[in-house]
């Protein structure tokens, strides 16, 4: 049964005449329309509730790239970010209708509703994919729910960051991909034609942007050609509709492209990058290379499962399975195994591209593939939901293997460092609310809690079938759902009040130029000392907002005259008037200042 029929069945009351069909079917089209509306208002509701608190950006240097680009795309001011990495044009375009706003604050806000807007499309997307998934609608419904609110849709939302958006480009990229993989070879009608290409350029638009948003895009981007190309040797369809698609995509990851090369490079990165692909290319050219990809790529499969309960770690197994039924529809296939290169293709580029950081994230790490998890917990829910008792036992068997070995892997490789390296809470949500630990990480205990999860959630889908009642199904998905939404939206809400809030008042406390006493609207150029801490020196450039940002080395360089405001390193010991290097010239008086934990600076500005 399609997704569309689904909808359209209702259940006559005993001994009751009932409408027409035809009144029927609108009548739960309209029910669905609302039911839709009302839960797509609730998932954005709960996105700007939770997102009330954030002011500033604290995910640094990634929000504050974004945001400057943004700004740079406005026609707005310079951010110097030299040697940084790259924060791509796609997905800053998305936020500049929050440029309408003249201050930095507002400006944040209004990028974080957009953020919500766009998240909480995640509801309708999950449900459509669950449908395809053969899962009944109610069920589908309460569940595209819990998809939605899992930490790596949810809490990334709150933050500008692309992993707000790219769970939904990626479910709405594989929708689209299945629609034009699964319909006819010879569509019947010029509607059908034209529904398959949109289908197929949409897809590509999809890919195309997320390429131009982020590197992980690129993964996508390769991926996508392969379905394309399976599609056209597995004669599902045309060599011309598949050439078309493939135009589009590449139309459209070369437009975004030359966006970055000429626009963001040249105002965000005069001096240059870092050179992320020398690392790629050194660490897939040796043995010990291989061995730090293979190792942290199998953490961030670990901590997949572990944050989603098991639930991943189910699909994950049920797309290999898939892959290697041959009674599976090929359509099917194929896009189980371009999810399954997809996650291996992020897992292990980030992990060979990452440098040594010296942090526990470095080995155990959610954000790269949080983009494909909600599709990982999607097809394991559906197993969840319509597996047999015997088939659900071995796939739970199976996901809390696969979560032990990668575990044993993480263990053997990273060994007593995930006690030793620097513990960036930012980096745990999920595993600190399973352990309640926002101080130090705990593999064991945390692996141990996520698969508890997977045994209560099992079990929860098991106990109404021991009785033979019709509403059992229903039964069984609305305690399964209840029980992994309220875990997930626990994660998120500790998550928000143990690390987003704590950061907002420390970077505000510790960076705030607000209080300088001067306006920094009539100052065009902010410039900073190297020498001031990274995080610092981009908390100065947002709140200085209207001004251009630039850096200097007070080592070397002296401070440039033609600045309006500099920002210089303070040295322990020495008075704030003492932190310009031969002393201030006339003209430069000291406006704020600041000792902090992270460093220490003082302002000064011209006049």
């Amino acid at each position: 049964m399609s997704a569309e029929s689904a909808l359209t069945v209702t259940r006559r009351p005993s001994g009751a005449a009932g409408p027409p069909d035809a009144e029927r079917a609108r009548r739960a089209r309209r029910r669905w329309a609302l039911a839709f509306v009302l839960g797509w208002v609730a998932q954005v509701g709960v996105r700007l509730w939770l997102a009330s608190g954030q002011t500033l950006p604290v995910a640094t240097p990634d929000e504050s790239g974004y945001l400057f680009a943004a700004r740079v795309l406005t026609g707005g001011p310079d951010a110097d970010m030299s040697y940084g990495t790259v924060y791509r044009a796609g997905y800053p375009l998305l936020l500049l209708p929050a440029f309408l706003a003249d201050d930095p604050v507002s400006v944040y806000r209004g990028a974080l509703v957009i953020n919500a807007l766009i998240s909480a499309s995640m509801l309708p997307l999950a449900f459509l994919l669950l449908r395809r998934l053969s899962v009944a609608a109610r069920p589908a419904y309460l569940f595209a729910h819990v998809t939605a609110l899992l930490p790596g849709v949810l809490f990334y939302s709150l933050f500008v960051l692309t992993d707000a958006i790219l769970p939904v480009v990626v479910a709405g990229w594989l929708l689209l991909a299945h629609a034009w993989l699964s319909a006819p070879r010879d569509p019947e009608g010029r509607r059908a034609a034209v529904r398959l290409a949109l289908c197929g350029t949409g897809g590509s638009l999809l890919v195309g942007f997320a390429y131009a948003a982020h590197s992980r895009g690129a993964i996508l981007l390769v991926v996508h050609a392969v379905v394309l190309l399976a599609g056209a040797l597995l004669r599902r369809r045309s060599w011309r509709a598949t050439t078309l698609a493939g135009a589009v995509a590449a139309a459209a990851a070369l437009a975004g492209a030359m966006l970055n090369r000429l626009v963001v490079l040249p105002h965000l990165y005069p001096a240059g990058d870092n050179d992320l692909g020398g690392n790629l290319a050194e660490r897939l050219t040796t043995v010990d290379g291989w061995g730090w990809t293979v190792s942290l790529a199998t953490g961030q499969v670990w901590y997949q499962a572990v944050a989603t309960g098991g639930v991943a770690a189910i699909g994950l197994a049920a797309a290999g399975y898939a892959v290697l039924r041959r009674d599976v529809a090929v359509p099917v296939r194929v896009l189980a195994l371009a999810v399954l290169a997809t996650v291996a293709g992020i897992a292990l580029a980030t992990s060979a591209a990452l440098p040594v950081e010296y942090r526990v994230g470095n080995y155990v790490y959610g954000r790269y593939l949080a983009c494909v998890t909600p599709v990982l917990f999607i097809a394991g829910a559906a197993v969840l939901l319509r597996a047999p008792r015997r088939t659900l036992a071995r796939a739970v068997a199976a996901a809390a293997a696969l979560t032990a070995a990668a575990a044993c892997v993480v263990q053997w490789y990273a060994g007593d460092l995930l006690g030793e390296y620097t513990f960036t809470i930012y980096d745990f949500p999920e595993t600190s609310f399973l352990t309640w630990d926002w101080d130090s990480f705990h593999l064991w205990r945390a692996t141990l809690a996520g698969l508890a999860v997977l045994a209560a959630a099992a079990a929860a889908v098991l106990a109404p079938r021991r009785r033979p009642r019709r509403d059992a199904p229903v039964l069984a998905a609305v305690l399964a759902a209840l029980l992994l939404a309220g875990v997930a939206l626990a994660m998120t809400v500790t998550a928000v009040d143990r690390i987003a809030r704590p950061l907002v008042a420390e970077q505000t406390a510790e960076t705030d130029l607000r209080g300088s006493g001067v306006d920094l609207r009539a100052r065009d150029t902010i410039a900073v000392d190297w020498n001031v801490p990274w995080t610092m020196r981009l908390s100065h450039y947002y709140w200085a907002w209207w001004s251009d940002g630039t850096l200097f080395d007070s080592r070397w360089t002296p401070p440039p005259q033609d600045a309006d405001m500099i920002v210089l390193a303070w040295p322990g010991g020495v008075p704030a008037a003492g932190s310009w290097p031969g002393g201030a010239p006339s003209g430069w008086r000291i406006v704020d200042t600041r000792r902090t934990p992270e460093g220490n600076w003082v302002a000064w500005a011209r006049g």
